[in-house]
């Protein structure tokens, strides 16, 4: 009875990482995308700045920086309670 406990944990758990995760990681990829695009159409311009090859990137704003934060640690407790299951069977 307590292994269904620890397998209710851990996949409400890893539910939760997902549905906290996934939305920081697809804004982050969409707002990439976008600063890619902008930069490939400045360069067929001819408005692309010279002096540095680098991109636009900004890399991830602190609010999606704290969801992945956080949906790591989720991700860690369902681990933890599926390590649990599997010593409590």
């Amino acid at each position: 009875m307590i292994s269904l406990v620890w397998l209710a944990g851990a996949m409400l758990a890893g539910a939760a990482a997902v549905t906290v995760g996934w939305p920081a990681l697809r804004d982050y990829r969409t707002r990439e995308s976008r600063d890619l695009n902008a930069e490939r159409y400045l360069a067929w311009r001819g408005r692309a700045p010279r002096g540095s090859a680098s991109s636009m990137s900004e890399g991830l704003t602190l609010a999606e920086r704290r969801r992945l934060y956080l949906a790591a640690g989720l991700g860690l407790l369902a681990l933890i309670c599926l390590m649990a299951l599997f010593a409590a069977s």
